[in-house]
């Protein structure tokens, strides 16, 4: 048990720090090549992720389950034979994503890009697209490696790759960037075309980590070997048919929310045609689709790590058919969610000025977007723990159904929403698409189990009034600092994110720990400190 506790902190803490360095770059980056330039970073971005999950979702889960499953038979054969072969196919799927991508980048930027989009042309789009499409030559190449390590229990490697990858990407990304402006006098255009191509960079460098890894362990790994057990002699066609039955839901667990924002990516431009801020779409899509909403992956990295760390209790419990206990662990994964989720929306939508001015600059419409849409961060947080629920109760198939139903909705109605509301209408589309989803999910979550909780419902009501009277302090905070401490530089606005930030979490933390929700959330080691302080 402290191995596995061992390798799930070492796999979270190297995901973590990889995630905070993906939402710090985006600063200086910023500065750079400016707001106008900024969105065609994520025209890139966007099209590559969802091919990336597509190429890879799933396969280092699925190869790591694998590979466990026989080595705890004695059959370490098996896995290595999958390795060799895997490593061939992975490599042949990330060549035909590149080259869909890079050949398909054309057209792609065609549904993209209006004909009154004044910011980029289709030639711009169509180039980014091509420049970032070569990542995908390594990096489902890197997925298995990393997969076949965790099959060992050995999540060092997977951890290391991951940061050393964001670094290399990210000191190239900058470098490169600031190379071209500076040095050689290119244009942000280049710059953002540089930046890109860091993603190919970048994965190399995490391939060279593996390797090493690969090169420490061989020897202790083909011993292992050497002793195996009969090889069960399982068919190549077997194995990848049950890696494929293991990997589809997380799939499309990987590809919901670049699906999401794909659709925005090729509607929002058209739709905006015919609007007063028809030649401006595209900063208002880079706003929506990239600055606003790494933002709004903040709280919601912030609370699934709690929450999805209780997941595979349900897959213990519901195979061993202790269903209340399957409830308790529901009870609670939606508790933690919502007790660390709500409260950081909330006080983010209130300091939404300031956290743009500090990551970007002062922008009534960057500021505007991002506090509407703060909110979804809930939904964004919901989804893949209700998905992750049901894999644990072996309701898979119920995912792709759910997503491909919100989707549909989103698609549907999002184009005559932002013909309404412009971004509040794609906001809204989100929204309808991710609420029926999730609502889907549970539905079928409550007919499998039998689940209902009416103390969850107590629970969220408390949290939520909890919410209301963090809230009333921070504005009270925020009207008094108004009256000395502006936003004239982004120091100003850090300065006033401290001080209302400690105020908001001081009353929040206070009221959780005096109702003795915090406690029982939490755990017994936070009771064991706050009983030394009369909670």
């Amino acid at each position: 048990m402290s191995t596995l506790i061992k390798g799930t902190a070492i796999l979270t803490l190297g995901l973590f720090l990889s995630k905070v360095l993906g939402i710090i770059y985006v600063i200086p980056f910023y500065d750079m090549v400016g707001e106008e330039n900024i969105g065609l970073y994520q025209y890139a971005y966007i099209p590559y992720n969802l091919m990336l999950s597509l190429a890879i979702s799933g396969a280092p889960i699925a190869f790591s389950k694998f590979v466990a499953k026989y080595n705890s038979l004695g059959d370490y054969e098996t896995g290595r034979r999958l390795l060799k072969s895997g490593l061939m196919t992975m490599m042949v799927t990330g060549f035909v994503s590149f080259l869909l991508l890079y050949f398909f980048a054309g057209p792609l930027a065609e549904l993209t890009i209006d004909e009154n989009e004044k910011i980029h042309s289709v030639q711009d789009v169509k180039e980014v697209i091509q420049w970032v499409s070569f990542a995908l030559i390594v990096v489902p190449f890197m997925s298995l490696f990393r997969g076949f390590f965790q099959g060992y229990n050995f999540m060092m490697p997977t951890a290391v790759s991951q940061l050393i990858e964001q670094i290399v990407r990210i000191v190239f990304l900058l470098a490169g960037a600031y190379a071209v402006l500076n040095i050689f006098g290119g244009s942000e255009k280049t710059a953002v075309e540089v930046a890109v191509l860091s993603a190919f960079v970048g994965s190399l460098g995490g391939v060279l980590v593996l390797f090493y890894y690969w090169k420490k362990k061989k020897g202790e790994y083909n011993e292992l070997r050497a002793n195996s057990v009969e090889s069960y002699d399982v068919k190549l066609g077997d194995m990848y048919k049950e890696i494929i039955i293991y990997a589809i839901p997380v799939v499309f667990l990987g590809i919901a929310n670049p699906l999401f924002q794909f659709v925005d990516m090729l509607t929002f431009n058209r739709a905006m045609g015919d609007s007063e801020n028809a030649a401006a779409s595209g900063i208002y899509l880079s706003v929506l689709n990239f600055t606003a909403h790494k933002l709004v992956m903040i709280p919601v990295m912030l609370a699934t790590g709690f929450s999805m760390a209780l997941i595979p209790l349900i897959t213990r419990y519901y195979t061993k058919n202790e269903f209340q206990q399957v409830n308790r662990t529901l009870d609670q994964t939606f508790q933690i969610l919502l007790f660390l989720t709500l409260p950081a929306v909330v006080g983010m939508t209130m300091l939404s000025d300031e956290l743009y001015h500090i990551f970007y600059e002062i922008s009534d419409i960057g500021s505007e977007i991002l506090a509407h849409y703060l909110p979804v961060a809930i939904l964004f947080a919901m989804f893949p723990v209700t998905a992750s629920i049901l894999q644990g109760i072996n309701k898979q198939k119920w995912i792709i159904l759910n997503l491909l139903v919100g989707l549909l909705l989103k698609l549907a109605l999002n184009i005559p929403l932002i013909r309404l509301f412009e971004t509040d209408g794609a906001i809204a589309a989100t929204v309808i698409g991710y609420v029926v989803a999730i609502g889907m999910n549970l539905a079928v979550i409550k007919v499998t189990m039998n689940y209902q909780s009416n103390m969850v419902l107590r629970r969220l009501f408390l949290i939520v009034l909890m919410s209301a009277v963090m809230a009333a302090a921070v504005w009270l905070t925020a009207s008094g600092l108004d009256l000395f401490l502006g936003m004239d530089s982004k120091f100003h606005s850090i300065a006033r994110i401290l001080i209302i930030g400690a105020v908001g979490g001081a009353v929040y933390g206070y009221l959780g720990l005096r109702t003795g929700i915090a406690q029982k959330l939490l755990g017994e080691r936070l009771t064991k400190y706050t009983k030394k302080f009369g909670f």
